[in-house]
């Protein structure tokens, strides 16, 4: 099975059950404190946060005891897995292309699901939703895994166990990109043990967006936004895209 923003994953489908194994709540608290630093740089105080394409609300456990979370995901089985997770936050299963609400929050976030993007149209209809939905003097943040100028074919591997005797691991082995290409193919591999012992292995591709930085920066300010950007340090060595949405102007 190929994956694109039309054809969801089964991870987060069918697996979904499995997430928290697979990528432990734990593993978000460092992005978390980022997100909390990026957010205080809003020309406003940040109360209500918008997170789209949440997934199973690992990112948003960290931060719900400072903002009031509404949370956004394409695939119900993972907002069943989010909702058990953080109960006080308000759910809605929609598409980051297309969403459209009717109320604007202070802040708006979208962690690594930005990857999915894999078209330039797709990557723009997202920024627009992140725009429309965030109050001026606000500010959205974009978390994609990598860059078109930083990409590294790799492989890496983890899960973890349950206590019922249950675990899961994952393979994903991440290809060199095609020449002049726009996307990038992740192989990934699960092993899923269920607690009476019983072991499968399932295989999908997964197929995300590899865009410059220059490509980012130009959507983003066509949107709307003023555009600004970190680079993290160690670790996976990211950049962080921050958009500000400018304040209203005063009445004349």
């Amino acid at each position: 099975m190929t994956t694109t923003p039309d054809q969801p994953a089964r991870l987060y489908g069918d697996l979904a059950r499995w997430w928290p194994l697979l990528s432990p709540v734990d593993v978000y608290e460092d992005d978390a404190a980022t997100a909390v630093t990026l957010l205080g740089q809003a020309k406003r105080p940040v109360r209500r946060v918008l997170e789209l394409g949440c997934g199973g609300g690992h990112l948003a456990h960290h931060l719900r005891s400072r903002y009031a979370l509404t949370l956004v995901d394409l695939s119900p089985q993972m907002l069943d897995v989010s909702r058990r997770l953080n109960p006080d936050a308000e759910h809605l299963v929609g598409d980051m292309r297309h969403l459209r609400l009717d109320e604007t929050f202070d802040a708006v976030i979208v962690h690594d699901a930005i990857d999915y993007m894999t078209t330039r149209e797709d990557l723009a209809a997202a920024f627009r939703t992140a725009y429309r939905h965030c109050r001026p003097g606000g500010v959205a943040l974009f978390f994609p895994d990598h860059l078109a100028e930083t990409y590294q074919p790799r492989t890496d591997c983890g899960g973890d166990d349950a206590e019922d005797g249950s675990g899961a691991r994952y393979l994903a082995w991440s290809l060199p990109p095609e020449p002049g290409a726009t996307t990038v193919r992740t192989e990934y591999t699960f092993t899923l043990r269920e607690a009476d012992g019983r072991v499968r292995a399932v295989h999908e591709t997964h197929t995300t967006g590899l865009f410059p930085a220059a490509v980012w920066r130009e959507l983003l300010a066509a949107a709307g936004f003023a555009v600004f950007w970190a680079r993290e340090e160690g670790g996976q060595g990211r950049t962080i895209f921050i958009g500000h949405r400018p304040p209203a102007q005063p009445a004349q």
